[in-house]
């Protein structure tokens, strides 16, 4: 079954309004809430999510053994570790270095996926997800 369930569906989408809405008050479309909104609020939420998704993967590692295994548990740390060093020190490198963090991810789905370690509909949510979470981050470039 290739269908995405509704949860994950729901929750992933979900997961976007901190990035849609950053990107909404990063072009001035929208006014910042309670001192959020903007670039940093923006970079900030990626670096979690960059994390969270590590620990995505980490999980997906712990579905297979022996070699596979310790290569799918050294890629799973590379997000949350390139969140953490690659922090740039502009707003034009900071962003660029997020957006290539969200690609390089989603070339690492789907490796997870190619080795049957994630659910069929995986990366038909992924590829989704990571397309509208580049497009907000590439607001940041404008």
């Amino acid at each position: 079954m290739n269908r995405i369930p509704f949860a994950p569906l729901a929750l992933g989408l979900a997961g976007l309004i901190p990035f849609i809405f950053g990107a909404l008050t990063s072009l001035g479309w929208l006014p910042s809430v309670w001192g959020m909104g903007g670039p940093m609020f923006t970079l900030a939420y990626g670096s979690v999510i960059l994390s969270f998704m590590s620990g995505v993967l980490w999980g997906f590692a712990t579905k297979t053994t022996g070699a596979r295994a310790a290569a799918g548990f050294a890629l799973s740390v590379l997000p949350a570790l390139w969140a953490f060093f690659m922090r740039g020190d502009t707003l034009f490198s900071a962003a660029t270095y997020q957006i290539t963090g969200f690609i390089g991810l989603l070339l690492l789905d789907f490796q997870f996926s190619k080795w049957d370690l994630t659910p069929t509909w995986w990366m038909r949510l992924r590829v989704l997800l990571s397309t509208i979470v580049i497009v907000c981050l590439a607001s940041l470039l404008l």
